[in-house]
């Protein structure tokens, strides 16, 4: 605890200020961003802090850390788009911070400092860490994982007691399986064995199944699956054989990409410090005394990483964020073995500044352009809805709007949901008709078919509709309805109380 208070915290202050002075800057993105910091406001709002719903349907796809942690953020300072994304800024501050003890533990101060600039400018991990999804938070609790297990396994090797970093590794392991499932245990666990096989070092192993750490782990992580299980029985085979196995063997989910995807992202989105890290290779560099064994944990963990990953067909470029930590610190190993060549000091410092400047121009790029932010819509919904106005999505599922638009209550969406086609994609079709078969019962009062449209329409209240700009040709009572705004093909329409003529036209083919 002294050596951990005399540490210098103004590089991780600045660091973590760096990170987070452009969170507030962008609308947010759908569907990641939309979908779930909208299970997190629905949370909040509803009152609900087990179950996480995906417009008021159990959401099973992901445990609830993220959920948690962005509910209380949304609650403690209101509903901004800074307070959304504060889980990844945590998972980001995490890594940042248990790669700067690490090395400044075991490779030095100023290798701790060029890492710590290293990971923070890289623009992957700049903008996951404030891209509100689960990547970054999983992936902050990875390397916290990693790193104190690490710790642990070469404290133990000097001879001595290491149940402080044992206890964090396992506790930060069982904050990885609440924030994203199995791969919270399996990575670490995956990178610290193969890393200590191939040292042979089999005592120090086998004294890291330490049971203190086992039963902590089974105490946090343990009480939220047995209670869904408990209220859902299909809960465990959707969860762990549907979300976790299948989708990790079978090609039928989004994104597929070649098996080389990981390794031109992270070269390229690392930039200039995946250069830096190969410069760095050489022969012996595994073997030199000291530090070698650091060099082949860092090697094995981004190896495992990239591996993992590439296997399955479905890739998405968050998965790949724990492989910037490992990254970093072989890129600022590699300068400060060049360190003494004014060459090598120039191209540091203005990859650096590249490297900023990279950053922030990615921020403004995507600020400017907003994709597929549904905000100006929610915008003129939020200024002209009522109590007791009902909302109704229209073959779309707008993830984005209810917390834009402040809504409390559930949104009706209108598709066509016998079709077979729902369960064959990946989507947000496809996430909300598994969601519905948790809740029957709900899903028949929120998931409505076109032909219920005439009914949805013909009540007391005031009904606001979203949908693209087609939708018109296809029911009679948009014709005749405010069109009350329009953004690129998606509009908003304001249906007056008892209008029933609602039903789809006869020439129009569903788009569902």
């Amino acid at each position: 605890m002294k050596k951990f208070l005399q540490v210098s915290w103004a590089p991780l202050a600045l660091a973590i200020a760096w990170l987070a002075f452009t969170i507030w800057a962008r609308p947010l993105a759908v569907p990641d961003e939309g979908r779930y910091v909208g299970v997190a406001w629905h949370m909040l709002t509803s009152g609900n802090w087990l179950v996480p719903e995906l417009d008021g349907l159990p959401y099973f796809h992901k445990p609830p850390l993220f959920y948690w942690i962005t509910a209380g953020a949304l609650g403690l300072f209101g509903p901004h788009e800074w307070a959304a994304r504060l889980a990844p800024l945590a998972g980001a501050t995490l890594g940042a911070v248990s790669l700067f003890l690490f090395a400044r533990r075991w490779f030095g101060e100023r290798e701790a400092r060029l890492a710590l600039l290293a990971l923070v400018t890289q623009p992957l991990f700049f903008l996951g860490g404030q891209y509100a999804n689960l990547d970054m938070l999983v992936a902050g609790c990875i390397t916290a994982t990693v790193l104190a297990v690490a710790h642990a396994a070469l404290v133990q090797e000097q001879g001595q007691r290491a149940s402080g970093a044992l206890a964090a590794g396992y506790l930060f392991a069982a904050l990885g399986v609440l924030a994203k499932g199995l791969i919270g245990l399996v990575l670490p666990g995956l990178v610290i064995v193969a890393w200590l096989l191939l040292r042979r070092q089999w005592r120090v192993l086998l004294k890291l199944f330490w049971l203190p750490g086992i039963v902590l782990f089974l105490v946090v992580a343990g009480p939220w699956f047995i209670a869904m299980q408990q209220r859902f029985p299909e809960f465990n085979h959707y969860f762990f054989v549907v979300q976790h196995f299948s989708r990790f063997a079978t090609a039928g989910f989004n994104n597929k990409q070649p098996w080389f995807f990981y390794v031109v992202v992270l070269g390229v989105l690392a930039l200039p410090w995946s250069a830096w890290m190969l410069a760095g290779l050489r022969r012996g560099m595994l073997a030199e005394p000291g530090r070698g064994a650091l060099r082949l944990l860092l090697w094995v963990w981004l190896l495992a990483i990239l591996g993992f990953f590439s296997l399955p067909a479905s890739k998405l470029v968050g998965y790949i964020f724990p492989a910037t930590v490992p990254l970093a610190l072989l890129a600022a190993d590699s300068f400060v073995r060049r360190a003494g060549s004014a060459r090598a000091n120039m191209l540091w410092r203005a990859g650096a500044a590249v490297a900023v400047v990279v950053c922030v121009a990615a921020v403004v790029g995507v600020t400017v352009v907003a994709p597929g932010s549904n905000l100006a819509l929610a915008r003129a919904l939020r200024s002209q809805l009522q109590p007791g106005d009902q909302v109704v999505f229209l073959h779309g599922a707008y993830f984005d709007m209810p917390f834009n638009t402040r809504l409390r209550a559930p949104v009706m969406v209108v598709d066509d949901w016998d079709d077979p086609s729902v369960y064959q994609r990946d989507n947000w079709r496809k996430e909300l008709a598994d969601a519905g078969h948790f809740a029957p019962d709900e899903a028949r009062r929120l998931l409505r078919k076109p032909a219920e449209v005439p009914q949805i329409l013909c009540g007391p209240a005031v009904t606001w509709v979203v949908g693209s700009v087609d939708e018109a040709s296809r029911y009679e009572a948009l014709r005749g309805s405010q069109q009350v705004a329009t953004a690129k093909k998606t509009a908003l329409w304001r249906v007056k109380p008892g209008t029933c003529a609602g039903k789809p036209s006869a020439n129009s083919a569903d788009k569902s």
